[in-house]
C-alpha cells in the first residue's frame, strides 16, 4: 500500500473505511445477483424458465439476465423506432405482449437462427401452453412474417392464426384502422 493510500485511509474515522467497504461489496454482489448482462451469454435452454423483466415493444422482451428476445415470426408496428412515427396499433400490441409476459415466467423455443443482425436471441414464446407469437398474428398485430427461415410448422400456425384474423376483420385488418 502506498504512503498516499494510507494518509488517505488514516484521515477517515474507521467507521468511515467500514462503510466503503461495505459499499463495495454490496455492488459487487449485486453484478453477480444480476447474473450475465452481456446476451452473448444466454444458454439456449428450451426446457428452462426465463423471467421476462419487460416489453421493449410488442415483438422485443427483455429476460432478467439481461438478454434481449425478438419474436419469431411477427413484425408489429413501431413504437421505438428513432426515424418512425409511434403507431397506434403498436402502442396496443406492447401492451397486448405487456399484459400476457411481463412480470411472468416464459419459456423459449428456438430454431435454426438463434440471433438476428442486432444479436438479440430469436425465439417463439410461450406461456403455459399459449404461444405469444401466434396470439399477436391472432389478435391482427402483426402479419405472419414467413420469408425467414424457421419451421414450417410454425409457417403454417402463424399463417392460419393471420387468416383469422382477416376474417373477423381484427388489428390491421379492421376496416377503419
Amino acid at each position: 500500500m502506498s504512503a498516499a493510500t494510507r494518509r488517505f485511509l488514516m484521515a477517515r474515522p474507521p467507521l468511515w473505511n467500514f462503510v466503503i467497504l461495505l459499499l463495495l461489496v454490496g455492488l459487487l454482489g449485486l453484478r453477480w445477483f444480476r447474473g450475465p448482462r452481456d446476451s452473448t451469454e444466454f444458454d439456449f435452454d428450451s426446457s428452462r424458465r426465463y423471467f421476462v423483466a419487460r416489453v421493449v415493444d410488442g415483438d422485443t422482451l427483455l429476460l432478467r439476465c439481461g438478454t434481449r428476445v425478438r419474436l419469431l415470426g411477427v413484425n408489429t408496428p413501431e413504437t421505438k423506432h428513432p426515424t418512425k412515427a409511434v403507431d397506434p396499433l403498436g402502442l396496443k400490441a406492447a401492451a397486448f405482449t405487456r399484459r400476457y409476459v411481463e412480470g411472468q415466467y416464459v419459456t423459449l423455443q428456438f430454431d435454426r437462427e438463434r440471433r438476428d443482425k442486432y444479436r438479440r436471441v430469436l425465439a417463439f414464446v410461450d406461456r403455459d401452453g399459449w404461444l405469444l407469437n401466434e396470439e399477436l398474428v391472432r389478435h391482427g398485430f402483426s402479419r405472419a412474417e414467413t420469408r425467414f427461415p424457421y419451421s414450417t410448422t410454425m409457417k403454417k400456425r402463424l399463417k392460419q392464426a393471420e387468416e383469422e384474423a382477416r376474417e373477423h376483420q381484427r388489428g390491421l385488418w379492421a376496416e377503419k384502422r
